[in-house]
């Protein structure tokens, strides 16, 4: 058995495979405050839970854009579960050619995501995660991830709205009744919602332009499938696509592999 640990800068998410097949997933809470002993009860209770004990786990693998909180994981992970993990980064295998300018600099999830698309969907392809920050990530039909683009998430687009308006209230993120809102509400989620669907149609057709109109698109993150309800756009919906990345990008860094 694995574990994927997928920490970003909003939610620690965990998932737990047995061979290729994802069973156990959790989010929990990014918390800058939280010290490596309570990251490692909270891990180790969460598999408790889930009826798994240590003796089952085979490996650990950890993605992490919060650069801070990185250490605390592998000192939990390795203090709690008795395992060292493989972090994620450019310097592993990844079947990918990278051609950022600083290849260093890519997100852990972005690589994961381009992995996970290489070698389940194949490429060229378009990867659009909908995190604390909505990415934009383009795979050739070479393999060779070019880059993307980074735009704020939704939901920081949404808070901003909220704490900078006196008047407008704080709304669930789901699809209105229509795009013209009849109520304030209503309004913002048109606003929110589908204004983001159309600039990911928007990006999408620049991003064709450049890699292939042939090129598929897949929506991943924790609201890919309520914007994938607003535009037609997409061509797979994954949300637990960086923990699939993970899983294959652990499989292919063994050392017998």
């Amino acid at each position: 058995m694995l574990l994927a640990i997928d920490m970003g800068n909003t939610n620690l998410t965990l998932g737990l495979y047995e061979g290729s097949k994802l069973g156990a997933r959790w989010r929990l809470s990014t918390d800058m405050e939280r010290m490596a002993d309570e990251y490692g009860l909270q891990i180790l209770g969460v598999l408790q839970h889930s009826g798994c004990s240590l003796r089952q786990l085979d490996g650990v693998i950890l993605s992490s854009v919060v650069p801070q909180v990185t250490s605390r994981i592998i000192q939990a992970c390795r203090q709690y579960l008795d395992q060292d993990p493989m972090v994620i980064s450019h310097e592993l295998k990844t079947g990918l050619v990278i051609r950022y300018d600083n290849p260093a600099s890519v997100g852990a999830d972005r690589i994961a995501d381009a992995v996970a698309v290489k070698e389940l969907y194949g490429c060229p392809a378009v990867v659009v995660d909908f995190g604390t920050a909505t990415t934009f990530n383009a795979i050739n039909s070479a393999a060779e991830y070019l880059g993307g683009a980074i735009a704020p998430g939704m939901m920081i687009a949404l808070e901003a709205l909220i704490q900078r308006t006196s008047k407008l209230p704080t709304v669930d993120l789901k699809i209105p009744p229509s795009p013209i809102g009849g109520n304030t509400i209503h309004a913002i989620q048109s606003g929110i919602l589908f204004g983001y669907a159309g600039m990911v149609e928007g990006m999408v057709a620049r991003f064709k332009q450049i890699i292939g109109e042939d090129a598929r698109v897949i929506a991943t993150g924790g609201f890919s499938e309520v914007i994938a309800t607003a535009t037609n756009v997409f061509t797979h919906i994954a949300p637990w696509l960086t923990l699939d990345g993970m899983r294959i990008l652990w499989e292919m860094n063994q050392t017998n592999g």
